[in-house]
């Protein structure tokens, strides 16, 4: 998505675009990954014009230090100069990402946490239903800039997601929280060369200054539960342990 020359040639014409920027897991010190991207989609969308613009934010891109989520803080900064009508997305945590989760609460009976406290409660989303409302959202017409935030029926504590384990495994699933003196020596082990993006992104969630505007009230609110989602998870996995 960093090919300045062809990018408007995919927007050039178009009613509607919607813009997803891939994530940088384990970016560089400033993110210079993720601004030479946005620097490419900036100039295609100043270029090309299309009628509106649906862009794949986040939940923390509008928050007060730096962190991982930060490539959606400079993101928007940037679409917001070229004057289209934009709408950034805002979802909260995805209810896949327990997809990593899935070994341990299945073959150990733990779920190792490391949003914490225990029964912390988080803004958390199905991705299928971050889908259909970026669907949605492309078919209404709008001016200017706007924000829509997302997230599930109900808010997640890690609590809740070993019971949605538990339930699914027909075991017990304890949380045991990662202590976060421990997280830059496991994400180093794991072949992160920069982990502090991350770490602060947890830090956001933990400490509370990752969230929406106020708190949810005005979030929309997706259907999908958390237990249909780790019942697919687990489904998936036995799937691919016996393919």
């Amino acid at each position: 998505m960093d090919d300045a020359a062809s990018l408007p040639t995919a927007f050039r014409g178009a009613a509607a675009s919607s813009s997803c920027r891939p994530s940088e897991f384990d970016p560089e010190p400033g993110f210079p990954e993720a601004r030479r991207v946005i620097a490419a989609v900036t100039a295609a969308l100043a270029e090309a014009r299309p009628g509106k613009v649906v862009v794949l934010s986040t939940i923390g891109a509008d928050a007060p230090h730096e962190n991982l989520l930060t490539q959606r803080t400079l993101m928007a900064q940037s679409l917001e100069e070229i004057g289209l009508p934009v709408t950034f997305l805002r979802p909260g945590w995805f209810m896949e990402n327990a997809l990593w989760d899935v070994p341990s609460a299945r073959d150990e009976d733990v779920l190792r946490s490391f949003p914490q406290p225990p029964d912390k409660l988080f803004p958390m989303v199905a991705t299928q239903d971050v889908g259909r409302l970026a669907a949605a959202l492309l078919r209404e017409g709008w001016s200017g800039t706007r924000v829509v935030e997302l997230e599930g029926p109900a808010r997640i504590s890690p609590n809740d997601l070993a019971r949605a384990f538990a339930t699914v495994l027909k075991h017990r699933v304890r949380v045991e929280t990662v202590p976060r003196e421990s997280w830059e020596q496991i994400f180093r082990s794991q072949g992160t060369r920069n982990p502090l993006p991350r770490i602060r992104m947890l830090d956001g969630f933990n400490e509370g200054w990752i969230e929406f505007s106020d708190y949810g009230r005005s979030a929309v609110k997706g259907p999908t539960t958390l237990d249909s989602v780790v019942a697919e998870l687990v489904e998936m996995s036995r799937a691919n342990t016996a393919a």
